[in-house]
């Protein structure tokens, strides 16, 4: 166990000063970072990630279709999407009395597939 643990550490202590503070410009202030974890943290939840793959495969749902199909209640249904929505993840459009719901844009889509296809290609690995 302590060989795997050194995988984890610098046996050289010189740090490439040039290299650290190319990596520091990239990745910007705290501000990109966090609002990234605040979207992985919100897509944490299985609920909310199940109603994210039910409106990528149905392509819109209203709110009662979307509960029963994720087998939820229509009440935990709507505070899901309401997180959803305010994080821009999900738009939604009024017919009549029932609200539909869909993915808000094709980087939703995207993140799903990419977040997918890594699962998949982590279980073929030997």
């Amino acid at each position: 166990m302590a060989e795997i643990a050194g995988l984890d550490t610098c046996r050289d202590t010189e740090v490439d000063e040039d290299r650290v503070a190319a990596t520091v410009a990239w990745v910007g202030g705290v501000e990109e970072p966090s609002r990234v974890a605040d979207l992985f943290r919100l897509l944490g939840d299985a609920t909310r990630t199940r109603m994210l793959y039910a409106l990528l495969e149905a392509g819109e749902l209203c709110v009662c279709d979307l509960a029963r199909a994720v087998e939820v209640s229509e009440t935990a249904t709507s505070h899901a999407l309401r997180l959803l929505r305010t994080a821009g993840i999900v738009a939604n459009r009024r017919a009549g009395r029932k609200v539909y719901y869909r993915l808000a844009d094709t980087h939703v889509r995207l993140l799903l597939d990419v977040s997918g296809e890594h699962l998949r290609h982590g279980e073929s690995a030997p």
